[in-house]
């Protein structure tokens, strides 16, 4: 009786193997997990008959059943790794993409189809080209920075109430609310005259953070571009000139700026700058609200005390500071009634830039 089960049993479990090799998906092997040693399974018949047997016939069984378990629970799970790993083969395959460039033979009279930077790079790039042309380096900083660049080093102390200008986003680093993403470009003009003795003529491009919520002429992440100037004896005159020639060197013949009292906490006195409207070069249209000219940006000669935390002594160097937004610009510069549309990632609007 004996060898006759441990045949039965040994039987029972080529029979498992062969069903567990050919379950071809994850679920089948399941099922078939089910029928092999599940509660209702002939294996599990045999060990509810144990109690029947003789004791040492029933310790010899018992052990047999057990081992046969335990080799085709194994079997199963080999198996379920090599599907595991056969599904995801596919999934990879399913999702490939060819990102390689395939050249093919133009239609008569076309090119193929190929990308092209986004309008906001290439705006970037046609500034850059503009102060780099006017005698201004290109300087760039970190987009993760500590609360004394962002806001201390630029005249405003913690709980200034200036801050509310500004909707932060903080980081989870080192003490609450000592790292945020940088609200605007001005930290770098911290770490430049930290780096660099004046004289200093540079422009500081990149993207910046704010909890906004996103509408026709704000974004929560957007580029911006600065500049500053520090030498001996630069007056408002010399920030009023550089923005009138940036102006006409980017906009062309026939705009001009204008600039209204204002006031930002890193500069005194400070101002807001306009340009001609080049949507209806001044004559007055909907989105100059008819006044014939577009608030561009901020500018103004830079605070004493900002000088001193960037260890520059303001006794003998002035200097000015100018800031935009480079997604504005694009807006304005072309006609573009919604800034959103600039992350929308519409061929149909990316196109044609």
């Amino acid at each position: 009786m004996s060898s006759e089960t441990i045949d039965q049993i040994a039987q029972l479990e080529a029979d498992a193997r062969r069903q567990v090799d050919a379950a071809a998906d994850l679920e089948a092997l399941r099922g078939c997990e089910s029928a092999v040693i599940g509660k209702r399974s002939a294996l599990a018949e045999l060990n509810a008959g144990l109690g029947a047997l003789p004791a040492a016939e029933r310790r010899q069984v018992g052990q047999a059943i057990g081992e046969a378990r335990s080799r085709i629970r194994s079997r199963v799970e080999a198996r379920a790794e090599q599907l595991r790993a056969l599904e995801a083969a596919q999934r990879v395959e399913a999702e490939r993409l060819d990102l390689s460039e395939v050249w093919q033979v133009p239609a008569p009279g076309g090119i193929p189809d190929r990308g092209h930077l986004h309008l906001v790079t290439t705006t970037r790039d046609a500034l850059e080209d503009v102060f780099v042309s006017m005698g201004f380096a290109v300087a760039e900083g970190p987009e993760a920075e500590t609360d004394f660049y962002n806001f201390e080093a630029l005249n405003m102390p913690p709980d200034h109430p200036a801050r509310g200008m500004w909707d932060t986003l903080y980081l989870r680093l080192g003490a609450p609310e000592t790292v945020l993403l940088r609200t605007h470009t001005s930290p770098v003009q911290i770490h430049l005259m930290q780096t660099q003795a004046p004289p200093i003529y540079a422009v500081m491009p990149g993207r910046c953070y704010r909890r906004d919520t996103p509408d026709a002429r704000h974004l929560a992440v957007f580029h911006q571009i600065e500049g500053l100037v520090v030498d001996r004896g630069i007056t408002f005159g010399d920030l009023a000139g550089t923005i009138e020639a940036f102006t006409a060197s980017f906009f062309g013949p026939g705009m001009h700026s204008r600039l209204r009292p204002s006031f930002f906490p890193f500069t005194e006195p400070s101002a807001e700058f306009e340009v001609t409207c080049p949507i209806c070069s001044g004559a007055g249209c909907r989105t100059c609200s008819g006044s014939g000219w577009l608030e561009l940006g901020g500018c103004g000669m830079v605070d004493p005390n900002v000088f001193v935390a960037a260890g520059i002594d303001p006794e003998e160097h002035t200097g000015f500071a100018f800031g935009f937004g480079i997604d504005r610009l694009a807006q304005v510069r072309q006609g573009l009634e919604d800034m959103r549309i600039l992350l929308d990632n519409d061929l149909r609007f990316l196109s044609q830039f």
